[in-house]
């Protein structure tokens, strides 16, 4: 019996299987009830005394083994399952088209890697916003006529909750915790009650700049605008400032670069912060003085690309995006 047992162990050692009916029909034959190890069992009462220790032994250990063989395959057999179950029979055989960055967001990463050159950082702030922090720190009087050019969109039931009209709200608030120097860039979202059309939008994207620290001129604002759009455009670039009103600047302009073929175009507007709006926000305009501008990404986006209608970056239509394919 003790031989028998030898050899069905080696015989359990090297045994394989195909796939899972084969193990089946191993297991049957070596642990079912009327399996060869069952037969062992039932004769190793015809065993000997003397021999019924050594035999007992070897007799468990060809169980145990032929029970972890019979698992091993059976798991191996599992991974494989798995395995296949992770392909997707319905997917297209064609190979999946990577998609590419979105016009407006290659253009936003470009303007805040030209404005990253001059040190400025990259701020970022809440678009559903409340009126001390879109309009009222910002210098627009309550009644101010200049609030009709930024009419946005408010909750009913609360007017001083509403979408932000500019990313000025974000220039702010970093003003209110921070102490100068401040030098951050701030792009974003925006929101104005406007009348959709091929030159505007209900909503669009900006990027604002804010500088902040001891005796800052007009002379550093026009400075940081002739490297902005040599940098954006082209190095024969040149622009132009022409005074315009902004109720949170004094000094205010709008910044037009010159375009061959076209003339002067405006693509920002800019001026020296208002002292109110730094006394506003906690800091000392005797001591303090700043700059700020802010352009639409879109306008710099169609000035780049010579797209004429600005509601086809809201569209999703893949025909345009992928015009962009290689500028990614």
């Amino acid at each position: 019996m003790l031989d028998k047992i030898k050899a069905l162990l080696q015989e359990v050692e090297n045994m394989k299987a195909a796939n899972a009916e084969e193990l089946e029909a191993l297991r049957i034959k070596y642990l079912s009830k009327k399996g060869e190890i069952s037969a062992l069992m039932n004769d190793f009462r015809n065993v000997a005394a003397d021999q019924k220790r050594e035999v007992g032994k070897y007799l468990n250990e060809l169980k145990e083994t032929t029970q972890s063989k019979i698992n091993e395959l059976k798991e191996s057999f599992e991974n494989v399952q798995t395995a296949n179950d992770d392909i997707d029979l319905t997917r297209t055989a064609y190979p999946i088209e990577l998609g590419t960055r979105h016009p407006l967001s290659l253009v936003k990463k470009e303007i805040c890697d030209i404005f990253g050159r001059l040190g400025f950082s990259i701020a970022e702030g809440p678009e559903i916003e409340d009126d001390w922090h879109v309009f009222s720190s910002l210098n627009f009087a309550e009644d101010h006529p200049a609030r009709d050019m930024q009419d946005t969109f408010f909750i009913q039931h609360n007017p001083d909750v509403l979408l932000r009209t500019h990313t000025s709200s974000v220039q702010t608030r970093v003003m209110e915790k921070q102490e100068p120097p401040i030098r951050i860039i701030c792009p974003g979202r925006v929101y104005r009650n406007e009348a959709i059309s091929y030159r505007a939008h209900c909503f669009f994207h900006q990027v604002e700049a804010l500088y902040v620290d001891k005796n800052v001129s007009f002379a550093d604002l026009k400075q940081a605008l002739l490297f902005f759009a040599k940098e954006m455009f082209s190095p024969d670039t040149k622009i132009r400032l022409r005074p315009s009103y902004f109720s949170c600047n004094i000094c205010g302009g709008e910044g037009c670069p010159f375009c061959k073929g076209t003339g002067w175009v405006e693509i920002l507007g800019c001026g020296m912060v208002d002292p109110n709006v730094l006394e506003n926000c906690g800091i000392d305009s005797k001591v303090y003085s700043g700059y700020a501008l802010g352009m639409g990404i879109e306008r710099i986006t169609n000035l780049k690309y010579q797209v004429k209608d600005l509601r086809m970056f809201s569209e999703n239509d893949v025909r345009f995006l992928r015009q962009f394919e290689s500028a990614n």
